[in-house]
């Protein structure tokens, strides 16, 4: 039963973690491949708040930590997106790639701060307003709540003119212009929202796993989000849901086939491999997705 429960978990954490990018990726148009960077910026905010003596001493550490991790993020995004967002296409994604790999060196290099490899151990369950969430049945109602949010986010924001902005945008910017619209600012809103959601979800990883490294923030954890809103589908509302579900629980139908952890571990990459090359030629929207990625 606690095996089922953290696999719901985790389901929860990369639903709310594809939501943030499809809003950016699906809506917009713009593949990011620095997403995985956001989602430890928030994990690492959390973790370095949760140990100070002061969030401590507050008894609302979570709260702060998850608050402060989103303020982060977004502040970050904006550095990162005024520049690559003017950008378009393979360009934008190779700026994104670069993003990516400075702040994952400042995770693995910044002795002081993050303690490089040796991780931040020891990270508190969370606390919020007198409710202790220590067991996986609390974790998986909080994750669920985040991912509620992540949603509840991402469509109120697509079903508004805001939204209806960026798909003109995605379809065809120089039109979206030509009506008026200032549409690097309509991007960096996005990139500034989905930093933040994906944050939030880092945040709730730092807590539940109680163990960060930079590891767990490397481009291919930035892919493997890819991988989820594209085979789950873009635009669409189930889609982050249906690809978290298909790659979070396939590599676990793996455990049981009674294969050694190295070969399950590169077989997993590959069948994550061969899903999005028959993905991409059989069915490029996904399984339940809008948009494609191709024009």
């Amino acid at each position: 039963m606690e095996y089922l429960l953290h696999i719901l978990i985790l389901v929860c954490m990369f639903t709310a973690l594809a939501a943030s990018l499809d809003l950016l990726a699906g809506h917009g148009g713009f593949l990011s491949l620095a997403h995985a960077a956001f989602y430890g910026l928030g994990a690492y905010t959390s973790a370095l708040i949760a140990s100070s003596q002061w969030a401590v001493g507050s008894g609302q550490s979570f709260v702060i930590g998850v608050v402060a991790g989103m303020a982060v993020a977004a502040a970050v995004s904006f550095v990162v997106s005024l520049p690559s967002l003017r950008l378009h296409d393979d360009y934008f994604v190779i700026a994104t790639f670069g993003f990516q790999m400075i702040l994952f060196s400042i995770f693995n290099n910044w002795m002081d701060l993050t303690r490089g490899p040796l991780g931040i151990p020891g990270i508190p369950q969370p606390v919020i307003f007198g409710w202790k969430v220590d067991s996986h049945l609390e974790f998986l109602l909080l994750s669920a709540l985040f991912a509620s949010f992540a949603y509840f986010v991402v469509y109120l924001l697509t079903s508004s003119p805001f939204g209806r902005v960026l798909h003109a945008i995605r379809e065809d910017e120089v039109f979206a212009q030509s009506l008026g619209k200032n549409t690097l600012r309509f991007k960096v809103t996005a990139f500034a929202v989905s930093a933040a959601l994906a944050a939030m979800a880092g945040s709730l990883y730092a807590h539940y796993i109680t163990y960060i490294d930079p590891t767990s923030f490397t481009v291919m954890e930035s892919i493997l989000v890819i991988s989820m809103v594209i085979i789950g589908g873009a635009g669409s509302l189930w889609g982050p849901l249906v690809g978290a579900v298909v790659l979070v629980t396939l590599p676990e139908a793996l455990r049981f086939v009674g294969l050694p952890s190295s070969v399950a571990a590169n077989l997993r990459q590959i069948i994550y491999g061969a899903l999005l090359v028959v993905m991409m030629m059989a069915r490029p929207k996904g399984l339940v997705g809008k948009y494609g990625f191709g024009r």
